[in-house]
């Protein structure tokens, strides 16, 4: 099995800790988090180490690293320590649920994290350190752009491109053919039937384009 180092210790890191474990070619052998936040020394039972020894004790040459970060400030705060990990010289593992639903033909990039009952048609292609939560639609020749947050019960369309860093929340939907802008924030249960602008938030099924730009309505989330 191949060693794993999972970047976090908060839900997100000890959720992923679970599906590593229990569902992927994986063992999971230490946490690391930023030396300003090692705060604890374990986390059931692995090491937390400081990132800034984790090359002396868990090397890249031998390791792999799951960076396993929300969608703070518009999914920014999990890509740049994404950037930091892969400049340094680690593979960014992904996990593929077992209980997904597909007939091959699609793509992920590194770093994604992709949960049970998720819907992945021919010819989709996701992109790196994305996250795909439990139950949603990917429908044919759609395109994730990097550094996504997908929640859960989302329905992407056919032909769909979501741009980089966006967020959709639970339940909302894009209709075919559309394209989401980067860092979009689409609420849950918005229905979106147009293209987006980049930074555009929605926030309620077939309304218009909130007034409130997408970074400061991200401070919210």
């Amino acid at each position: 099995m191949k060693e794993l180092v999972i970047f976090g210790t908060g839900d997100l890191a000890q959720v992923a800790w679970a599906y590593f474990t229990h569902d992927s070619q994986y063992r999971v052998v230490a946490f690391t988090v930023d030396d300003a936040y090692a705060s604890v020394d374990s986390l059931f039972d692995l090491p937390v180490v400081p990132y800034s020894t984790l090359q002396e004790r868990f090397p890249s040459g031998s390791h792999e690293l799951f960076v396993a970060m929300g969608f703070k400030r518009l999914n920014e705060a999990r890509a740049e320590v994404y950037e930091r990990c892969k400049a340094a010289g680690y593979t960014l593992a992904t996990y593929v649920s077992s209980k997904i639903s597909h007939c091959q033909h699609w793509t992920a990039g590194d770093n994604c994290f992709i949960l049970e009952q998720n819907v992945i048609q021919p010819f989709v292609t996701i992109g790196n350190d994305v996250v795909l939560w439990s139950g949603n639609h990917i429908g044919h020749h759609a395109t994730i752009e990097d550094h996504c947050f997908i929640t859960s019960h989302v329905v992407i369309s056919g032909r769909t491109r979501v741009g980089a860093y966006t967020y959709m929340g639970v339940n909302s939907a894009v209709k075919h053919g559309a394209t989401i802008a980067p860092h979009c924030l689409i609420g849950a249960g918005a229905l979106l039937l147009r293209d987006t602008k980049e930074g555009e938030v929605y926030a309620e099924s077939g309304t218009r384009a909130s007034e409130i730009p997408a970074e400061r309505a991200a401070r919210l989330l």
